[in-house]
């Protein structure tokens, strides 16, 4: 990777930790908001609030993806 990353690296686990620059906190806030304003206005149609959410929930974890420090995988706690 040749940018700066979005999010950093989880210390233990699989997966992204926190945003670590203004794209990646950028990111997560537009998700935030597609996903609140879907609830709101999808309560009552679960399908339609699928229909929106699932691939919001897919496009979010492909950014995340490709924007961590390190990549994706499983790590035990120590310093990479």
């Amino acid at each position: 990777m040749t940018e700066q990353p979005w999010f950093g690296a989880k210390r233990y686990g699989y997966g992204a930790g926190l945003p670590i620059s203004r794209q990646g906190w950028l990111v997560t806030l537009i998700f935030m908001i597609v996903a609140i304003g879907a609830g709101m206005l999808f309560a009552d149609r679960p399908l339609a609030l699928a229909a929106v959410l699932l691939p919001a929930i897919l496009i979010f974890i492909i950014i995340a993806m490709r924007t961590t420090e390190g990549g994706w995988r499983w790590r035990w706690g120590g310093r990479d």
